[in-house]
């Protein structure tokens, strides 16, 4: 009979926490600065107004790279109704590697660095890859993936916050 309290009990729990979850205002992105490949800096800040991702990933990382190709073709589908985009490169990936990965794989969005760790601690101190973040034009974050996104599902959130239709 005890255990069949404390089932109750964690189950409450549980409730109020997801129920926290769904009222809780939306977070904003943090002030963070990303150093891209082209040594030129992108922060948050300049990308206020606008529809972006930011996603954490690695070359080591398989998960990464098998999900890299959908990443290319979500960019492509969404990038003309103001998408933006930045792959931020974790802490140790080595730099040759990832300026290789970039150019091999033809990466057409913007790549950073992040060799000091801060936009991974910005973000909630990433450090599962891969990781995106999708942000509104109000510097809202709409969705946190942690693994490879639902594809369908993330194009949806894309165009309704592009202001499209579905």
């Amino acid at each position: 009979m005890p255990w069949m309290l404390v089932a109750g009990l964690l189950v409450l729990a549980l409730l109020g926490w997801l129920g926290y979850r769904a009222l809780s205002p939306a977070k904003t992105a943090p002030p963070a600065t990303f150093v891209l490949l082209s040594g030129e800096r992108l922060s948050t800040a300049q990308l206020q107004g606008k529809v972006y991702m930011v996603n954490f990933w690695a070359t080591s990382c398989v998960t990464c790279v098998k999900e890299m190709p959908d990443m290319v073709k979500t960019y492509e589908q969404f990038k003309d109704k103001g998408l933006e985009f930045v792959a931020v490169a974790m802490n140790y990936d080595p730099p040759m590697y990832v300026a290789n990965f970039t150019e091999t794989r033809k990466l057409p969005f913007k790549v950073a660095l992040d060799s000091d760790g801060s936009a991974a601690k910005a973000f909630g101190d990433v450090q599962l890859t891969p990781t995106t973040f999708v942000v509104d034009k109000d510097g809202r974050i709409l969705k946190r993936y942690v693994g490879e996104p639902e594809w369908d599902a993330l194009h949806k959130l894309l165009d309704e916050a592009l202001g499209g239709t579905v």
